[in-house]
């Protein structure tokens, strides 16, 4: 029985590690995708964003304001990143993500419109986990992936709690280490 225990932890520890890397693995992520904004009449296709890098944050469904905090900041400073597409994206309905958007800047809402990823459809497709319980609602965790210019998938933060999110920092530090020239 001791030793029950102890294949049982060790192999939830092997699951929980094996969900939360933050290393690209091999994935079958889409080649190109369109999302419609739930907050203006702009539309995303990955194809559109060739030799740019893309951001998708994969925002929490709910109300979240962690998810509001994490967007303003990433609003706030995206102008420093003029390479980077950021897109922000989130699995409620139209009138839940407006409703949500209306406490973010319009003048930056107009500039990063925030898209809808009905039933997480895109999130289940690049592999973020779900299953985290979050308002009395079960979502995928938050969660950040990086596309390189070419639409390939070279980083990705899934954080562990609603709290843990890629801040914008460390999203441009490895920015600058992949765009850095290589001697």
């Amino acid at each position: 029985m001791k030793h029950l225990k102890l294949y049982s932890l060790l192999a939830s520890t092997i699951l929980f590690a094996a969900l939360f890397a933050t290393a690209p693995m091999a994935r079958a992520n889409p080649d190109d995708f369109t999302l419609q904004s739930a907050t203006s009449k702009a539309t995303f296709k990955l194809s559109d964003a060739k030799g740019k890098y893309v951001a998708l944050h994969f925002l929490l469904k709910t109300e979240c304001p962690l998810c509001l905090r994490h967007t303003r900041d990433y609003f706030a400073k995206a102008a420093t990143l003029p390479n980077v597409v950021q897109v922000f994206v989130k699995p409620d309905t139209d009138a839940e993500i407006k409703a949500w958007a209306g406490k973010l800047p319009a003048d930056e809402l107009a500039r990063h419109p925030v898209y809808r990823d009905p039933d997480a459809k895109l999130a289940k497709a690049f592999n973020i986990p779900g299953g985290y319980k979050f308002h009395g609602q079960v979502v995928h965790f938050p969660a950040t992936v990086l596309l390189d210019p070419a639409g390939k998938e070279v980083f990705r933060h899934v954080g562990k709690s609603n709290s843990d999110r890629l801040s914008f920092e460390k999203l441009a530090e490895k920015i600058g280490g992949l765009t850095k020239p290589k001697p």
